[in-house]
């Protein structure tokens, strides 16, 4: 029996742009909900969601910590993520599992990129918000400012539910405009906030902001509409229902202030969350496809259903193994019952079932519908991957992930750390969908890549200290991409092989064509009459994809690229799986050379904050590096954001260059945003440094 009814759990995450203030707010939420007896501190290294040692030590959220805590008689499933924009992946993947989100803003720089970035995650998935308006006490605070920005760059119907008491300095507390009290925070820690009657003050600026916000109100609901449109009174609860089927439905964003470092405001937050925020039991069912026909099914939030879950998450415990965190849209999972990887079309068994407290953990018996936990002992599952009941395979829609953009060659120091390496960086591929491992044909390098300079850093630091991996670390560079730019039609390829025994025996013909960028690798069979027999057709297509990872100019991953199968024989004897996979292999290599292939290389979307004064020699810069300035706009205390294109290989040493040129007093933050062809004499540039 869970010790809550389902419509008393909230599945929610913290997500922000870095340096919001998103751990400091999580922090407080487990210290007034009782998780915590002291309250961590970023800057101590203190804090409970963020516990890895470079976590600590660079102050900065690297991977999304799960906690469950107690509010008012509602169970919290809370999720601290990353607010760098290298650790996006790990925003993406829990907002693929959680009902709900608090998005944390600094009230000084209002909506900053991974703001919007963040934001757009959680819009993919549906994700209805609250915002909170953090770091009132500081020098140019300003919570109206921040509405505006929510609104302006978001596109976001914010409505604003409190009046702040004090500017910046002065901040004690607030007025609930709904509620009509004010709140001050006056004890350090602030878990004995004063409630008092509205300061005669600002009696007449909060019956003019509590009309606005209660016509909004009105302006979700019908028969509210009408109540207003009439004049008559509309009561306290029916504002709040209103609001929170607005909330609900992704219409509107109640935006709430405070201050999480100075302990102000944040029980407020947590309210908002229980009163406004989804249980399982309000999202619509999870849609699924079922294994044996493709047709698509409903799984609801209901123990009774059929089991459906969703790994999002693979961690590496130095103690305990190889943990699972999921997701139970449906059913009941029991310690060591027997469940169904539909992915992989493997069984399962659960070892121990846990309820996660950031690196802490207690063990459970079951986890029901609508509740996050983790599984110990599951061998095949990795991120993306559904489990299910065996008796009613399903799958549920994967996570998608961004590719990598940027690489390292990574080599052991001694033989004896050669295995030691290998091993740990599987472990750490299998953690983070983000990070590849390949081994490079010509040098016969490992090559690791990654999403940018700092994850890359992380995952290098885990190997080295976690690990124990002695090894030695190349220089950064950029992941390039190929890509064809014509079609090549009928291309046919027979691979023949006679050996002592059996032969080996496969023809196929396929045609190819470039797509669209972003595309990736496309796949279609088209055989008819039988020319290649069915079972043999994967192995094609097995073989175009292991082709695709390495293209004909300088053995990069192809992309943006499809294959069809048109035509083909085989022989009654000789045909095998490993002959066709051959023959795949082949075919897309000769017809993937006659496609005037080019090279692609990733262009990042940047944001540089300047002062004023700074623009003209900093525009310089990025022009100085192929950039391409898309505009500007004004920032708080005389200052400009410009927003260009750049490509990553021009980005190298940028940081350090920024900074002598604004005497310290520049910032700048990326994102991937799109693979671009480069110039022919960049790419002979690049050709002939591989040569």
């Amino acid at each position: 029996m869970t010790e809550f009814p389902l419509d008393r759990y909230r599945n929610i995450g913290v997500i922000a742009h870095i340096d919001a203030g998103k751990t400091t707010t999580t922090e407080r939420i487990l210290f007034y909900t009782g998780k915590t007896y002291r309250i961590g501190n970023v800057d101590d290294g203190t804090t409970v969601t963020d516990w890895m040692p470079q976590e600590r030590e660079r102050g900065i959220t690297i991977v999304s910590a799960a906690v469950t805590a107690e509010w008012k008689g509602y169970r919290l499933n809370l999720i601290d993520t990353p607010g760098h924009i290298d650790f996006t992946a790990e925003v993406q993947r829990s907002l693929r599992v959680l009902d709900g989100g608090v998005v944390v803003f600094d009230s000084v720089q209002g909506v900053e990129p991974q703001s919007e970035t963040v934001w757009r995650q959680a819009e993919k998935y549906a994700v209805p918000r609250i915002a909170f308006a953090n770091k009132m006490d500081r020098t140019g605070a300003s919570y109206e400012r921040t509405i505006d920005s929510i609104r302006e760059r978001l596109g976001a119907n914010a409505i604003q539910m409190q009046i702040p008491l004090g500017v910046e300095a002065g901040f004690t507390g607030m007025i609930n405009l709904l509620e009509e009290d004010a709140w001050y925070f006056e004890d350090k820690v602030g878990s004995e906030p004063r409630i008092t009657a509205i300061p005669a003050e600002y009696k007449e600026e909060v019956a003019e902001r509590r009309a606005v916000l209660v016509e909004r109100i009105a302006e979700l609901d019908d028969a509210l509409t009408e109540k207003f449109l009439m004049g008559e009174p509309i009561e306290l609860a029916e504002l709040k229902a209103a609001l929170r089927r607005g909330v609900l439905d992704n219409k509107v964003v109640p935006v709430f202030c405070g201050s999480s470092l100075k302990n102000k405001g944040v029980q407020l937050v947590l309210d908002a969350v229980v009163d406004y925020l989804p249980s399982p039991l309000d999202i619509p069912p999870v849609k699924a496809v079922l294994v044996r026909d493709g047709s698509e099914v409903e799984r609801k939030a209901d123990d009774s259903e059929p089991l459906s879950a969703l790994v999002f998450k693979i961690v590496t415990d130095p103690y305990m193994g190889r943990l699972a965190y999921i997701r139970v849209y449906s059913g009941k999972l029991k310690q060591n019952g027997n469940i169904h990887n539909a992915t992989k079309d493997k069984k399962e068994r659960v070892g121990r079932l846990l309820r996660m407290y950031a690196d802490h953990r207690e063990d459970i018996d079951e986890l029901g519908a609508g509740e996050i936990g983790a599984i110990l002992g599951l061998k095949f599952s990795f991120t993306g991957d559904t489990l299910c009941d065996p008796t009613n395979p399903i799958l549920l829609e994967t996570i998608s992930f961004p590719e990598p953009v940027i690489s390292i060659a990574i080599e052991p120091k001694t033989k004896a750390d050669q295995d030691k390496m290998s091993d740990s960086l599987t472990k750490l591929s299998e953690e983070d969908p983000t990070f590849k491992v390949r081994q490079d044909e010509d040098t016969g390098q490992t090559i690791i890549s990654g999403m940018g300079e700092l994850h890359l850093d992380v995952l290098v630091s885990r190997l080295l200290r976690e690990f124990k991996v002695q090894a030695n670390i190349g220089k950064p560079r950029v992941a390039y991409h190929e890509a064809i730019t014509k079609p090549i039609i009928g291309h046919s390829h027979r691979y023949v092989k006679q050996t002592g025994g059996h032969g080996q025996y496969a023809h196929v013909v396929i045609d190819i064509e470039p797509l669209e960028p972003g595309s990736g690798i496309l796949f279609e069979n088209k055989i008819v009459g039988g020319a290649i027999p069915k079972q043999f057709i994967p192995a094609v297509e097995a073989g175009v994809r292991d082709a695709a990872e390495s293209g004909p100019l300088a053995g990069f991953p192809m992309t943006d690229l499809k294959v069809t199968l048109v035509d083909g024989s085989f022989h009654e004897v000789d045909s095998s799986e490993m002959a066709f996979r051959m023959a795949g292999i082949m075919a897309l290599r000769e017809a993937a050379e006659k496609a005037s292939p080019v090279i692609l290389e990733p262009i990042m979307k940047v944001e540089i904050t300047v002062p004023e004064e700074y623009t003209g020699d900093v525009i310089g810069q990025v022009n100085a590096r192929v950039g391409n300035i898309l505009g500007m706009d004004e920032r708080y205390g005389n200052a400009k954001a410009i927003h260009a294109e750049v490509p990553l290989s021009e980005m190298f040493g940028y940081a350090t260059e920024l900074r002598s040129a604004t005497q310290g007093r520049g910032a700048f933050t990326m994102e991937f945003k799109h693979y671009a062809q480069v110039s022919d004499a960049y790419m002979k540039k690049i050709l002939g440094r591989l040569g």
